[in-house]
Parts: C-alpha cells; structure tokens; sequence
C-alpha cells in the first residue's frame, strides 16, 4: 500500500503555481471602446507606445490596443519572462487568438501565460510524458485493479445462465467463503484478461476541467486554465491530450461508475457532491471514535491489504450507504482512511502552506508558534482548510487517550505527517512536518478556538 503514496506526480502542478497571473493595464479615459473589452482596451496605439507602457510592469500585466484603424482584428500586449510580446487577438462571440477560445479575456490571458511558462520551466516533463507511458502502470489500472477483475467476473457471467449478484453481494458479508482476489500494485496485462478481450475505442472529446484534474495514464497534472485534456464520454476516463492516443481500445461504458472517490482532487470531489466533507473521512472518523479511540495502536497498526482495497472498493461503488459494521478489524477502516487521504493528489496541507509551516514551528516561542499555524491554515482552501481541521480535532481527542491507545500526538504526527503534509520528492527527513502536526494536535483549541 505504501508504493500508492507517490502515485500522482506534482510537479507539473507546482509549477504551474508559479505562473505569472493576468494584471490588466487599466485606461480610464478612451473615448471609444468595444463592447466585449473593458477598461483594459487602450484605444489605437502603436507597439513601440504599449511596450513602453508595460516596460515598468510585472510579468501578467496585459493591455488591448488596437494597431490602427483598418486592422480587422485587435492586438494583445502582454509582458511575460520580462519582455513585452505582442499576439493578433479577435472576437467573434467568443475571444481567440489561434484555435482555443475563451469567454472571457481574463481566462484567455490567464491559458496563455501558464502555456508559456509551461512551456519554458516544464518542456522536460511535457517530453517525458510523451515517451514514458505504460496503461498497465497507469493510475487507473493500479487503483481500480480489484473492481476492473470485479468486472471482468461480471461480463463473463453475462454469458452464462447462473446470475453473479448473488455471489457478489455475498462476497461482502461475513462467514461466506469467496475465492480472494489477489492483490498487487503492478497488475499486467494477464492480471485483467477479459478487459483485453472486450476491445471497444474510447470516445474521447476535449474538456475543460473543473477544479485540479490528473491524467489517468501518465499520473501528471493536467495543466492550463481551459481545455486541459480528453475525457472519454462512455467510460469517463481522462487523460492528456497526447497520453489518450496511447490508451489501449479498452473502453466499458459501466467503468464511468469505477473512478469513484479516492484519488480525486479533493476541492473538486466536494464541489461535485455539494458537500464540505468528503463522507469517507466522515464515516471512517464516526467508525473509529465509537469503537476504536481505545484500540493500541489505532492508525500505526496496519490492517489486512484486500480488506482495505475490499472497503475502498465498497465506498467507491456505494458512497455513504457504505456499512461499516461488517468490517470486525478496526485497523482496516483506520487504514482505509490513511489511504484515501494518502491518495489525494494534493495533501490537505498544500505545497504552498508547506514551506510557511515549516518556517513557523521554528518560532522560539509556543505562543508564536500557534499564532504562526494559525495563520498558516487560514491559506488553505476552504475544502482543505476543513478537512485538516476535522482530521486534526479527531486526531486530538486520540491524543487524549494515549494511556489506553498508546497514540500520543507524536505518535499520530510521525504516522500522518507523509500523509498530510505536502512536501516536495527531495525532502526525506520530516522532522520539522511532524513537529508542525504534532503542534497542531497538541495545541488544537488554541489554533481552531482561540482557547488559552
């Protein structure tokens, strides 16, 4: 279980962070402007006049001007890499400049400048994604190994006369003998037979994604501001435009309900459910601290490796109708916890909090750590900033029973500090991220109340 810890790749998403941003050029006084430009339209005006104009600004900051008066098209001036480059823009309903179109000017400047700085700071991974991809090593088959077999068991009793829902829906309850799937985080192709049999193409049309999105084949970040990638219409299956030309013909339209939970960028899934909780943390939190908060060892002590894909499995294709009580071991839905956690392409504390809360715990005073920690969580994202406070308030009312579960707040920072704590690949010693955490669970009431 431990190699899924790394199975999304961040860099392409930490550089992207780094892109400059738009910083319209505001003319307050043109006497004529077009109805689709705001007051970053500057009127006519001549390259040499608009460079000047942006030569002082930072890289992002942008104007529109138009050359002169017979130009059938308009000019966006922008500074980027601290030069000034000039793109002919038009409209027609929507904005373009070559074939993407935008609602928005802001959204068309906001593409371009992360496609240009992706370009320079990224062109080694983009290179890489395009020569190094293997579907049987793809995110999707690791994560989704066990339902796909599930799957394939499903097609291959469609062709014979005994139904297969009653021997599935046997295999979850207990004292019922079921031959045991098993499991490994590099299936091959043999590992799924009939999913290569039945040879069906993908449908794969170009889409815009909400919130952070990552390829299902390359485990890299699909970048930009629009149009980032493909998703598959019959199977929901998304990747980089380029990895989708390396996806075998192995499209079943019942894999659209298989990608589930785990592994979904965290902002995104509780936008889709409309929720501001993700349910498994929920009801995994509610299992434990009604039967396990005295279990020694809750959260160090591993549970059993196919019961936990078995429960992920379970929350994935039941949701919140998941029962819980079937599963006797506590230290499964602990595990199963980490896990989905652990899965988050971003961890609740993000690589831009990262840096910050390392510095703060360095403070020479308690006091000016939790005021430090404190500010820190407030540069999280709503989704993560609850989450983690959810995480940190459980994990702290386990602290307290550290006499009977021997899992003091040092104890529960060493074992979720790789968890939550986004760090980059190069950091090994995480001395100051479980000291942080540690902080957090100790000094809980003061950080998230105010308490002293």
């Amino acid at each position: 279980m431990e190699n899924l810890r790394n199975i999304w790749k961040p860099e392409l998403y930490r550089i992207q962070l780094e892109a400059p941003v738009p910083k319209p050029l505001i003319c307050e006084n043109c006497p004529v402007r077009p109805e689709f430009y705001g007051k970053e339209y500057h009127g006519i005006m001549g390259h040499k006049e608009a460079s000047l104009l942006l030569d002082n600004e930072p890289n992002g900051a942008f104007l529109i001007r138009k050359g002169n008066e017979n130009n059938d098209f308009y000019t966006l001036t922008w500074r980027f890499n601290d030069k000034v480059h000039h793109y002919k823009l038009y409209y027609d309903g929507t904005h373009y400049i070559k074939d993407k179109r935008y609602e928005t000017i802001h959204d068309l400047v906001a593409d371009g400048l992360i496609t240009c700085h992706m370009e320079i700071k990224a062109h080694h991974i983009l290179e890489m994604i395009n020569s190094r991809t293997s579907y049987t090593d793809s995110p999707y088959v690791t994560l989704n190994r066990r339902k796909m077999n599930t799957l394939s068991q499903i097609h291959q009793a469609s062709n014979r006369s005994s139904p297969i829902t009653n021997r599935l829906e046997n295999a979850n309850k207990p004292n019922v003998t079921v031959k045991r799937i098993n499991f490994d985080l590099t299936p091959t192709i043999e590992d799924i037979p009939l999913l290569y049999k039945y040879s069906k193409s993908h449908s794969f049309k170009v889409h815009t994604f909400k919130g952070l999105n990552w390829c299902e084949l390359c485990a890299n970040f699909l970048w930009g501001f629009t149009a980032q990638g493909v998703k598959c219409e019959d199977c929901g299956f998304i990747a980089h435009t380029k990895c989708s030309e390396r996806v075998p013909n192995h499209c079943l339209p019942d894999l659209k309900k298989l990608r589930g939970v785990f592994g979904i960028d965290l902002t995104t899934l509780l936008n889709a459910h409309s929720s501001t909780l993700p349910f498994v943390v929920k009801k995994c939190v509610n299992e434990i601290e009604t039967r396990g908060m005295d279990s020694e060892g809750i959260y160090r002590v591993s549970g059993f490796a196919d019961e936990i894909e078995a429960l992920k499995m379970a929350f994935d294709k039941d949701g919140e109708a998941t029962d819980l009580s079937v599963y006797s071991n506590i230290n499964v839905i602990a595990g199963t916890l980490k896990l989905y956690l652990r899965l988050l392409p971003v961890p609740l504390i993000t690589y831009e909090v990262h840096p910050k809360l390392v510095n703060a715990i360095q403070m020479k005073t308690t006091a000016a750590q939790v005021t430090s920690l404190r500010e820190c969580l407030d540069l999280l994202p709503p989704a993560h900033f609850n989450c983690l406070q959810y995480m940190v308030q459980h994990l702290h009312r386990v602290s307290q029973l550290a006499d009977l579960n021997k899992m003091s707040a040092h104890n529960l920072s060493t074992v979720f500090a790789p968890t939550l704590v986004a760090t980059p690949p190069a950091i090994t010693d995480l001395a100051f991220e479980i000291r942080a955490l540690q902080a957090l669970i100790e000094f809980c009431p003061q950080i998230y109340y105010g308490n002293k």
